[in-house]
Formats: C-alpha cells, structure tokens, sequence
C-alpha cells in the first residue's frame, strides 16, 4: 500500500471534566451520593449547604453580583500598588474562564459505559493517604468470635481450652461442624495424648454454649440439642425427640403415613409434633449475624394527593448547595495571583457540582414520572396490574438514550405506599396473552404467589396445574417457565409444600 494524506471531517464526542463528573453523579447510589457531596463540601470553600431560615446566595449568577458589588465599594486603606487597583476590579469570570455553564448539562450518551458501578466510586486505593483499613473490615461478630468468648469464660483445663478451640474452629457459617472427631484428634501432636473419649467430652461442653444447637454433626443432633434444652413439661416433647433421632428422614420426605404407622400415633398428634419441631432452627449458626447491615433510602417519593399519584424526590437524600457569596466576593478579575486563581477554579467547580447535582435531580424525577404514569395500574391495584416495560420505552418518551435510563434507574429505589422497590422492578419482559394482548412476567409471579397461597396444603398444586390456571386466565406460559418463576419467588416444590392439616 502506497502511503498518502487523507482529509476527513468527522464529529466524535469530547468527555469534558464537567460531563464525567455529571455522568458519575448520575449513576451513583443514594448513600455514595451523600459521600461525594461531604467530600466536596469538606474540600470546596466556595460550597455550603442551604440551611431552612438561612438567606444564602445559592444563585453563581448573585454570587457574581455580590462579589462586583464589593469589589466597587470604597476601599479604607487605599495602596498605591498595582495588585491594590487590580483587586478593585469587579468579579466577571467570563473574561478568564472560557468554559460557561450550560443551562442543561449534557448527560445523555449513546456511547458505551465507561464507568463501572458506583459502588467503588468512592472508595480510595490501600495506596491512598485516605485509605481506612477499618472501614473495609469492620464487621459485626462472627460466629468463631461470639463462641470464643464464652469459652472464655467456661472453666477448663487447658488441654480441653485448646480442643475447644480446635472445635470452634472447625465450625462453618450454618453451625455444624465441618470436620470429624477423628480428624479434630489427628490434629493434635501424638506427644500430646489426646485420646477420643476427651475429645468427645469437650465437644460435649462446647455444644452447650449459645446459640441452641451449635457444633453438632448432623441435623438430626441439632434438633435434639435444641429440644433436649427445652423444659421437660413441654407438650410432645418425648415424641419430638423420637422423631428426630429415628424417623427424620420420613420427615423430609414428607411421608406422614409412614412416620404415623412407625409411631403409632394419630394424625392430630403428629400435626402438634411436627409444629413443635418447626420452631427449632435447623441452622443455628444463622443467628449470629457477621455481615454489615445494608440500608436502602429511597431516591424518590410516591404518594397520592387529591385522589391523584404524584412523585418527588427525597427531601433528605438532596441537600440544597450554594455557593458561598462571602468567599465568591475574594475573587478579582485582573488578578493571576495564586491565591486568587485558587479561589476562581473553586468557584467554578462549585458551580459545575451544583449544576451537576440539578441536573442528576431533574433527570431522575423525569425517569420517576413516567414510570409512575406508565405503571399507574400497579399503584392502583398491586403487582398483578403491572405492564411490561423496556428500557427502550422510557428512553423514548424522555429523550434520553437507553444507556442514561439504565444509570438512572439502577442503585435508586422508590417509596411508595406498597413498599420501597429499585426502579428496574418496574420493568419486565412480556408474555403473549391468548387474546392478543401482554402480559408481564412481574405480574405474572405475583398471580403465581397468589395462587399458592390460595392452594390446599395438603394437596399443593404442581407447576402443570398452575400452568392451567394461567391458561384459562389467558396467559400461556411453559411448566418450566412456571418452575422458574416460583423458584425466583423463594416458593418450594408441590411435593415440598405439603403440609398436614
């Protein structure tokens, strides 16, 4: 090939400071968003929050007008120098900074994300000076913590302390132990002579600490550890016992008929054994909780006033910011000082946040609206009256691209009087109805979940008849279709499901 000079015209998109910024802001959580916003109130001396009674210049347009106004008033201690004429020079940033602020911020893209969750946005690297070892690691108690301090406080030798310890150790998430006495023994050094029956004694002893049930090999001895600790006049307590120790595989089957004839007892009374065993925990270790709390604020408000939905956003997640006209006033024109041009670069970066956070604000209330009036029926009458919906339709009836309706409805949740749910919830697939119409899949879980609540417990529907029922309603749906919906509903299997009278 033959090289040579080619003149070409093209447009391509320029990612500004401001439009990243803008973007980032858009696609954050509620709590990230707070963050951003402590961390640029803490580092902009130029951004304060407007507090209710407080008369601030939130307004770049009055800040600028009160920063002419005191740099035209007359001076005390008038200078002979040339900095002192300069700083008599109104406050006009059109002059030195070439880049105006948009009345809209440009954030809708076609372009691919070039962002990843928001979730990390914030967090510095272990490099950083602002890196907290803390944050990323403090936890509530685990379990293995929560058993060492009582053995703490148990009175031992030391030689059963470190068996216990080795015991403790070798117990998982669920509570039971993960590990066989013989392997606990083989553990040990032979010089110490730790023999099975001590083993077996300590395993004893731990067992008995808090929660109910902990340490033990099998389900069968969880349950029994919890039932051996209830008070001997508890009623069918025997007959629990008995059942767990030799008849809790019949259980888990479900097969009734079979624990009746083994016991020789009468269905009333196995009806009460079985709800006796249903207040034990099968997972002991459960109860002691290791994770953070996750807490969720909603974005966004719905509620209905004078018989008609509206939404708003959060009061309490969107701090008004202004731009603080006292240190808005410091900056001079004429001046190229390095403190002056420290105070202009804050100035117009406080007033590309605020004008970033407004148009995060006015995009997320816009996507809000038009969900709420497109899914009124779910708002109205529950879950079954949901519409299908894409992100293409909203994108549509906004103007905005699907990639700017995907950040916004994603980490943002809504509050409304059926309950706080992610803003993706309200958009689902469809599902072709016999008469020509649509149906959508989140309406249709909520009919399955209604169904087999209505169900007979002792003969629960399969996934075949619910399929029926769907299709005499006129919605066709496969019986796989049907198993994976209830599975994403956390709804067991008919043969699961059944219960005794």
């Amino acid at each position: 090939m033959k090289a040579s000079l080619v003149l070409k015209m093209g447009q391509q998109l320029s990612m500004t400071p401001q439009l990243q910024q803008a973007i980032r802001l858009l696609q954050m959580s509620t709590l990230d968003l707070q963050e951003e916003i402590q961390e640029a109130l803490e580092s902009n001396p130029m951004l304060e929050l407007e507090e209710d009674g407080t008369s601030v210049q939130s307004d770049p347009d009055a800040a600028k007008k009160s920063a002419s106004d005191e740099s035209t008033a007359p001076q005390e201690n008038s200078q002979s120098t040339d900095t002192a004429a300069a700083a008599e020079q109104p406050a006009t940033q059109s002059d030195d900074w070439p880049e105006q602020i948009p009345s809209e911020l440009e954030i809708d893209t076609s372009w691919d994300d070039i962002y990843q969750s928001s979730a990390s946005s914030n967090i510095p690297s272990s490099n950083s000076e602002e890196w907290d070892f803390t944050s990323t690691t403090s936890v509530g108690v685990d379990l293995q913590s929560h058993l060492l301090w009582q053995l703490n406080l148990a009175k031992m030798t030391e030689t059963d302390r470190t068996i216990a310890t080795v015991i403790i150790d070798s117990i998982g998430e669920d509570g039971y132990l993960q590990e066989s006495l013989e392997e606990i023994q083989s553990s040990f050094d032979p010089m110490q002579h730790i023999e099975m029956d001590e083993v077996e004694m300590v395993l004893k002893r731990v067992q008995q600490f808090e929660p109910t049930g902990i340490a033990a090999r099998d389900l069968s001895e969880c349950l029994l550890l919890q039932l051996h600790s209830l008070p001997s006049d508890t009623a069918w307590l025997a007959q629990a016992q008995q059942l767990c120790a030799e008849h809790l595989e019949l259980l888990g089957a479900r097969d009734y008929n079979q624990i009746m004839r083994r016991m020789r007892i009468k269905e009333d009374a196995l009806k009460n054994i079985v709800q006796l065993i249903q207040t034990l925990n099968p997972r002991p270790g459960s109860v002691i909780e290791s994770k953070e709390p996750e807490y969720i604020v909603p974005d966004v408000i719905v509620r209905k006033a004078n018989n008609r939905w509206i939404v708003e956003l959060n009061p309490e997640i969107a701090p008004r910011l202004a731009v603080n006209a006292h240190y808005a006033s410091f900056v001079r024109r004429a001046d190229n000082s390095a403190d002056n041009t420290f105070l202009r670069t804050q100035l117009q970066e406080a007033r590309w946040f605020i004008k970033s956070l407004q148009s995060r604000n006015e995009t997320l209330l816009k996507v809000a609206t038009e969900i709420l009036d497109y899914q009124r029926g779910f708002f109205d009458y529950g879950p079954e009256a949901m519409k299908p919906l894409v992100l293409a339709e909203v994108a549509e009836a906004v103007g905005m691209h699907e990639s700017t309706i995907s950040r916004v409805t994603t980490q943002k949740y809504m509050h409304t009087p059926r309950g706080i749910f992610e803003l993706k919830y309200f958009f689902s697939s469809h599902v072709s109805t016999t008469q020509g119409g649509e149906c959508s899949s989140t309406a249709i879980r909520a009919i399955i979940e209604k169904i087999v609540a209505a169900e007979n417990p002792r003969k629960p529907l399969s996934d075949s008849k619910i399929a029926g029922l769907l299709e005499e309603q006129g919605i066709q749906v496969a019986r796989r279709t049907i198993a994976k919906y209830r599975e994403a509903l956390g709804i067991a299997s008919s043969t699961d499901r059944k219960q005794l009278l």
